[in-house]
């Protein structure tokens, strides 16, 4: 028998919580906080889109989809870029009906406690080593920068308005496990995530 771990009140929380995770609407009207209640949810907070890591991770993500809905997840993406570039950007990844947050100003990246990274995380020989990687092998190139180029990503699990795992970026080029953090994170969560859920929240949010 799986225990819910209960829901989280928005008015229990801080105001910079309430006004991110409470209040700001996905281009499909929803909040973090409702995504959060229906089912766990798997939240990328992506570097800007001019990034060479963005393009990755909107690569591994649209390819890892069907895996991290298998774990009974659900993705949502936060970015930095206008919500009419953002369209575009997602659409070309086969993300476009994903919920995804516009935060120019970053009061989502705040919330969730995503610091501006250093230069030694931003600019360091291993920074620099692994964007030549991804620009070569992977096709991934610099493009125009939309957001703060100091910002750093980072991937948390939400349920029921509550954080169950989270993965904080040790520098800009990082790659996540996002299948395995979702696997995890639902376990941690102790909710029933079988692929079959996962197939019904689809179905119903695609309507």
């Amino acid at each position: 028998m799986t225990k819910n771990p209960g829901t989280m009140s928005c008015d229990s929380q801080s105001p910079d919580w309430q006004q991110a995770v409470c209040e700001m609407r996905s281009h499909r009207g929803a909040t973090l906080f409702q995504l959060s209640v229906e089912s766990p949810v798997l939240v990328v907070f992506l570097r800007h889109t001019g990034c060479v890591f963005c393009r990755e991770a909107l690569a591994d993500l649209s390819r890892q989809r069907a895996m991290i809905e298998g774990t009974g997840a659900r993705l949502a993406l936060v970015h930095m870029s206008e919500p009419l570039s953002a369209t575009l950007r997602f659409e070309r990844y086969s993300l476009g009906d994903v919920h995804r947050y516009s935060d120019p100003e970053r009061v989502l990246y705040r919330a969730f406690g995503l610091d501006r990274g250093s230069l030694q995380q931003l600019f360091g020989a291993w920074v620099w080593w692994r964007a030549l990687v991804a620009a070569v092998q992977g096709g991934h190139w610099f493009g125009r920068l939309e957001g703060d180029v100091y910002q750093m990503p980072g991937v948390f699990l939400l349920n029921h308005g509550r954080i169950m795992a989270e993965h904080r970026s040790a520098s800009a080029a990082d790659r996540p496990d996002y299948v395995d953090i979702a696997q995890r994170s639902c376990a941690a969560a102790e909710r029933s995530c079988t692929p079959s859920d996962a197939s019904t929240s689809s179905a119903r949010h695609s309507a």
